[in-house]
C-alpha cells in the first residue's frame, strides 16, 4: 500500500505576512508631486516638428516651467513656444487645445503638470 507524503514547505516562507510599518508604507517623494492635479493631457504628438498637442485643463503661460510625465517616462522643460491654430500665443486657457513645442517625445495620454 502506497504511504502519503509529507508536504513540501518552502524554504524561507511563512505562513504569515510581515506587518506594514511606516517606513515601508511611505511613498516616495516623487509618487508624491505626481498626485497634484494635472493642468494637461497630450492628444496628440508631431514627431518630425516635436510638437505636442495639450488638452488644457488649467491655464499656462510662455516661460512657465512643465513635466510630462507617462508611459513610465518624465521629463522637465520651461515653455518656450505654444500655438492655437498656428498663431502663436503667450497664454493658454483652460479648454483650449495648443500646440507646445517639447524637448523630448511624448505619447498620447502623457499627463503635463506645472513644476
Amino acid at each position: 500500500m502506497p504511504t502519503a507524503k509529507p508536504a513540501k514547505k518552502s524554504p524561507g516562507r511563512s505562513a504569515a505576512k510581515p506587518a506594514k510599518t511606516a517606513a515601508s508604507s511611505a511613498k516616495p517623494a516623487k509618487a508624491a508631486a505626481s498626485s497634484a492635479k494635472p493642468i494637461g493631457r497630450v492628444t496628440h504628438f508631431f514627431d518630425k516638428i516635436s510638437v505636442a498637442i495639450v488638452k488644457m485643463n488649467a491655464g499656462l503661460k510662455t516661460g512657465d516651467k512643465v513635466r510630462f510625465e507617462g508611459h513610465g517616462k518624465s521629463f522637465e522643460q520651461a515653455v518656450a513656444s505654444m500655438q492655437v491654430e498656428h498663431e502663436k500665443i503667450a497664454e493658454a486657457k483652460k479648454g483650449q487645445e495648443i500646440g507646445l513645442k517639447v524637448s523630448k517625445p511624448v505619447k498620447e495620454g502623457d499627463l503635463v503638470f506645472k513644476a
